[in-house]
């Protein structure tokens, strides 16, 4: 079965994205056209990227790029929950995108995001991380706007119109997931 990793894009304490990805994976796991994992990089604490060898050549050289490897390369497609920091992602998810390449390489990549407008700026540059990476990022994203769609900055309240949008992008992550299938099996 298909297998979409979840990807929490934020570490800081009192974080919004935690109540995000939880609100996105709930909706998932009720889904049966494929399977969902939350995956949190609180779990994975990569330092700034201390490979001595650049990611393409696949020869990891420490245990907790190995793990992460390991992770990322048993999802068919992925959904992130990005945080907008300074008209950009997180500086801890861009590292760990970073950490590896051909794990990556030929999945669906989804885009939830969220700041003041939305998370926009952060996604557009998530969408040209994917495109280096051989990901088919999906047309649908989920912008959620601290003024509209957090209480005090800081409670999630999303409107149904939001949870239309999940559906729609999880669709499509899946189906793209579901398509580049034959370009991700090793060669006969």
């Amino acid at each position: 079965m298909t297998r979409i990793g979840i990807i929490l894009g934020s570490t800081r304490p009192n974080r919004n994205g935690e109540q995000v990805a939880k609100w996105v994976h709930d909706i998932a796991v009720s889904r049966t056209d494929a399977e969902f994992e939350l995956v949190d990089l609180r779990d994975y604490p990569l330092p700034h990227l201390d490979e001595p060898l650049p990611p393409t050549m696949g020869q990891y050289q420490n245990e907790h790029t190995k793990k992460w490897a390991e992770k990322i390369a048993s999802f068919d497609g992925f959904v992130f929950v990005t945080p907008e920091y300074n008209h950009s992602t997180s500086g801890v998810l861009k590292n760990a995108i970073d950490y590896l390449y051909t794990e990556w390489n030929n999945k669906a990549a989804g885009f939830v995001s969220y700041g003041g407008v939305g998370g926009a700026r952060a996604v557009e540059h998530l969408r040209l991380v994917a495109g280096e990476l051989q990901m088919a990022d999906v047309r649908q994203q989920v912008a959620l706007s601290l003024m509209t769609e957090f209480e005090n900055f800081s409670v999630l309240k999303p409107g149904e119109y939001n949870v239309q949008a999940v559906g729609t992008l999880l669709d499509q992550v899946v189906a793209w997931s579901d398509a580049l299938a034959p370009l991700r099996a090793p060669a006969a």
